[in-house]
């Protein structure tokens, strides 16, 4: 049996309405040749096996190890995290799979999106740019080979770091200008932020959010 083109990797801790949504728009998408991977993350009420669908249960570890799990349990050329909170447009990943096949020299596509009612536009990709502010995020759909692990030690902002340590290693991003996913408010593990709003300093665990601005600047030596 070949392999799938996409494997699309989902973490999940509790919040199953908002799984079911998420995985009611990966059934829909015009491009089919995907195999989905659910991550649970020590859930308190277990997600239940859902047909033609690999589910992987471990202890409660963390969005970054569940992730990583999952892509080490996965066979797609190309590879996208999505967490429970998404709700893809029907062309996603069409559109995202013929930005990497036309482009080879590109690592990921990322698009714009809305996080609730709110559209963020985003840009085309500037490292200049990404090393000054988390404007990428984690649903983006990249080359198996360049995929380097997320961080399990960072609890906020690991798509930042993912994407700087791509950087580093000469790998780059292509934006599609459409929104192409929609963010729900208050969901799960994705735990996601505007940027502009850790600059600002608002937000419930914005605490958390500096911490990891600083020792992702550090690391990746950012001033």
């Amino acid at each position: 049996m070949n392999s799938p083109i996409i494997s699309i990797i989902i973490p999940v801790y509790n919040h199953a309405k908002e799984l079911a949504q998420c995985l009611q728009s990966i059934k829909n998408q015009t491009f089919q040749n995907f195999e989905i991977i659910i991550v649970d993350d020590g859930s308190r009420e277990p997600v239940s096996d859902v047909a033609s669908i690999r589910v992987i249960r471990q202890e409660n570890r963390g969005a970054p190890s569940a992730r990583n799990r999952g892509f080490k349990e996965s066979t797609g050329q190309y590879i996208l995290f999505c967490d429970a909170d998404v709700v893809m447009r029907p062309g996603m990943l069409s559109k995202m799979s013929k930005v990497l096949d036309e482009n080879p020299g590109v690592s990921y596509a990322y698009s714009s999106f809305k996080f609730g009612w709110k559209k963020f536009r985003l840009w085309e990709f500037s490292a200049d740019k990404l090393r000054e502010m988390p404007y990428i995020h984690t649903t983006s759909l990249m080359r198996r080979e360049h995929f380097p692990g997320f961080d399990e030690s960072l609890k906020r902002l690991q798509d930042w770091d993912l994407w700087l340590t791509m950087l580093e290693q000469g790998h780059v991003g292509k934006w599609i200008d459409e929104a192409l996913f929609t963010v729900k408010p208050g969901g799960t593990m994705s735990a996601w932020m505007p940027s502009f709003l850790t600059k600002l300093g608002v937000g419930r665990k914005v605490k958390q959010y500096q911490a990891a601005i600083s020792r992702i600047k550090q690391k990746h030596s950012l001033t």
